[in-house]
């Protein structure tokens, strides 16, 4: 009978444990499923809220000058760090390699024959209209739109310097450069400190956001370095609630090669350019370009070095406040430089070194790390794709190409060519240079002054990436082809130069 109680016993708790336990085993079941849709929750609402911009664009940085491709003897560790966590186009250009018109370009994401801007904007070319109307809609126009706080920090170069001129070094000689950007023609920007153009980097100069025409001030520290402390101080005094963005137009490193800081230039002193001089494309010492190559790659290296250390400085500062979770932060160059290469002083050629960019997209979880060595990206496709890595619907129509679902999903984008201009004569826009570029070919047509008649260039650029055969007359089906694809771009932009191809 005892035995027979114990037994019992032992059931009932045993019932009583195992009934426990499948509590339990529910429970922590539920705590799970909770914990699953906290996440899923977590993850919609980083998906659903507006991501924060940050732009940063050097001007006249080639693409090949980046330490983590190994092409050139070049110092960037932040940005070799940052490719790594980045979409990287390696074969990205500028559709017209020079200020103005890049400019435009990027912030329009129209043709230069569309937006008014197909020469440099200054004195000589103000009588033809050119500089960026104030009609014309700007991706920061439609972030403003969307709730973005905007700031552009640095050189803006697309407004006609008008008499009298402001007082400054560059509008004192037969051309004037500079000029003012009046609130009314700051396309959706909230927080302005720029300038038109300037080159002094180690005293530049800027109007800030309140500033009236003859209010500008100069600043006793290297360009680079005094942006970037504007830029984290305008991130510092935001509310943490309104999405916003900010573009850093950085000089450096166009000229004038020599104002960088002493400490960046120290890195390179022992650099042996005669040996790097021995690069396909660079002339002889004696020559004219041979010896601005020469004289100038260890300043431009120093350049390049120091503007990537502001660029981390930037991206601490982002990290620090917890802001790089949901930023998406673009870099790129408005065009390259080939600083004597080729015999060309720096850039608006169909050369290489002068088309080539620097250009890689990062957002944290969102797009995947890739060293892209096939699309053919170029600054044409960055309004679209501004819009639409925000979802924002576009209210014009663009020729470039929206690349948001190769960056976020993966999937490859159908663009088999790049379409590139320059040189463009302001008193006649059928002159300079119009071409096509392939993953594999390059085709020019150039006309060069006085002559009229076009030039014709073929560059194999997979074989030979510093452009020193033309092979236009070994390969005239390749040349048909491409013309083919030239004259489709030259129709739609209703370019003159089309007549004469």
């Amino acid at each position: 009978m005892l035995i027979l109680c114990f037994l019992c016993i032992y059931v009932v708790k045993k019932r009583k444990r195992t009934m426990i336990l499948n509590k339990l085993k529910q429970l922590s079941i539920l705590i799970a499923a909770l914990a699953g849709l906290t996440v899923k929750a977590q993850e919609t609402s980083q998906r659903t809220s507006k991501p924060n911009f940050v732009f940063i664009m050097p001007d006249q940085w080639r693409g090949q000058a980046l330490g983590f491709l190994g092409i050139e003897p070049v110092m960037t560790p932040h940005l070799d760090a940052l490719a790594k966590e980045s979409h990287v186009f390696t074969q990205a250009i500028a559709n017209y390699p020079v200020c103005s018109p890049s400019r435009a370009m990027m912030m329009t994401g129209q043709l230069p024959l569309e937006n008014g801007v197909w020469s440099n904007v200054n004195s000589a070319t103000a009588p033809y209209g050119i500089e960026l109307a104030p009609d014309k809609i700007c991706w920061s126009n439609l972030l403003k739109e969307a709730g973005y706080t905007n700031a552009w920090i640095g050189k803006w170069h697309l407004d006609s310097p008008h008499e009298p001129y402001v007082p400054t070094y560059n509008n004192k000689g037969k051309v004037a450069w500079n000029e003012w950007t009046p609130p009314d023609r700051r396309p959706g920007f909230d927080f302005w400190y720029a300038y038109g153009t300037y080159d002094r980097h180690l005293r530049p100069m800027y109007w800030d956001t309140h500033a009236k025409r003859d209010e500008f001030k100069y600043v006793d520290q290297w360009g680079p370095e005094h942006e970037v402390d504007k830029a984290l101080e305008f991130i510092e005094q935001l509310d943490g609630k309104t999405p916003f963005s900010v573009t850093l137009s950085i000089n450096p490193p166009h000229s004038v090669y020599s104002h960088v800081p002493d400490k960046y230039l120290a890195m390179y002193k022992d650099l042996p350019v005669a040996e790097l001089a021995k690069q396909p494309g660079i002339p002889a010492a004696d020559t004219e370009m041979g010896k601005l190559y020469r004289n100038t790659i260890q300043q431009y290296y120093a350049a390049i070095t120091g503007v990537d250390e502001q660029i981390g400085r930037l991206v601490k500062g982002l990290e620090d406040k917890g802001l790089m979770e949901n930023t998406v932060l673009i870099f790129l160059s408005d065009h390259g430089n080939c600083l004597g290469r080729n015999g060309e002083h720096a850039k608006n050629n169909h050369f290489e070194e002068s088309l080539r960019i620097p250009a890689m997209i990062y957002w944290k979880n969102r797009i995947k790390p890739n060293m892209d060595n096939k699309s053919l990206f170029s600054l044409l496709d960055l309004y679209p794709t501004i819009l639409g890595l925000l979802g924002v619907e576009d209210k014009q129509s663009v020729p470039g190409t929206d690349f948001t679902d190769l960056l976020v999903h993966g999937k490859p984008v159908n663009v088999k060519h790049q379409f590139f201009m320059g040189r463009i004569n302001p008193r006649n826009t059928s002159g300079g240079f119009r071409g096509i570029r392939t993953a594999t070919y390059k085709l020019a047509y150039v006309k060069n002054r006085p002559v009229d008649k076009s030039q014709v260039y073929l560059y194999n650029v997979a074989n030979d990436p510093y452009d020193q055969q033309n092979i236009a007359d070994t390969h005239p089906e390749v040349v048909k082809e491409l013309t083919k694809e030239l004259k489709v771009w030259l129709k739609k932009a209703n370019d003159p130069f089309l007549s004469d191809i």
